[in-house]
């Protein structure tokens, strides 16, 4: 297999982009924070034959569309959508269709110290399985337990980390002590271009 240049693989990019801006008139504008790139092949292979997947630099998409502006004004609306770790999901499809895609091939993840949460998460009352050696680390997070049986049983939902908070050691090692994953990452929807228009997500929940 011959090894492309950087300014050939740069030139292939820009063909590639400018043709599906061609092909297509709408597409999700998705966050891909937390992504790895083998969960990305999955989405790729998801929706192959549905939609288009297009990832790179915020310069060289902006790059790409100021090109196409000529051609169709419409596409200026994307630009300011360019910001941060994001990317374009192109179709044709239904657009319902392609959200259920991208949201059946979000991953379960545990929650690692110093991230931030992506949403609440609460830790429910259940008995834990774990010996009473244990017990000074609940209380440290004044989390209320009880010994049952000779392990430890936490008495009410707990309320640990909240949306945005910054996931601490401690509450890391919790989570995973009781074997809880509370995140889940995938291609998340910003936003909705569609022929030039530009709306949230939560206007595909409109039947």
């Amino acid at each position: 297999m011959v090894q492309l240049s950087r300014r050939e693989r740069k030139e292939q990019y820009f063909k590639k982009f400018s043709t599906i801006l061609h092909n297509y008139e709408r597409c999700f504008v998705v966050c891909a924070d937390n992504v790895r790139s083998t969960q990305m092949q999955q989405i790729r292979g998801a929706l192959r034959g549905s939609a288009e997947i297009i990832f790179g630099k915020n310069t060289q998409m902006k790059k790409v569309i100021n090109n196409q502006l000529v051609r169709d004004s419409r596409l200026e609306k994307l630009l300011p959508l360019l910001k941060e770790n994001v990317g374009l999901v192109f179709t044709v499809r239904d657009l319902g269709e392609v959200r259920r895609a991208l949201e059946s091939n979000r991953l379960e993840a545990p929650a690692k110290a110093g991230t931030i949460a992506p949403c609440d998460v609460t830790v429910p009352a259940l008995n834990t399985g774990l010996g009473p050696e244990k017990t000074s680390f609940f209380q440290a997070l004044n989390i209320q337990t009880k010994i049952t049986r000779g392990t430890i049983e936490i008495l009410n939902d707990v309320p640990l980390i909240k949306k945005g908070q910054k996931v601490g050691q401690s509450e890391a090692v919790l989570l995973k002590m009781l074997k809880i994953n509370p995140f889940d990452y995938g291609l998340q929807i910003r936003q909705v271009f569609d022929q030039g228009c530009v709306y949230g997500p939560e206007v595909l929940d409109i039947t």
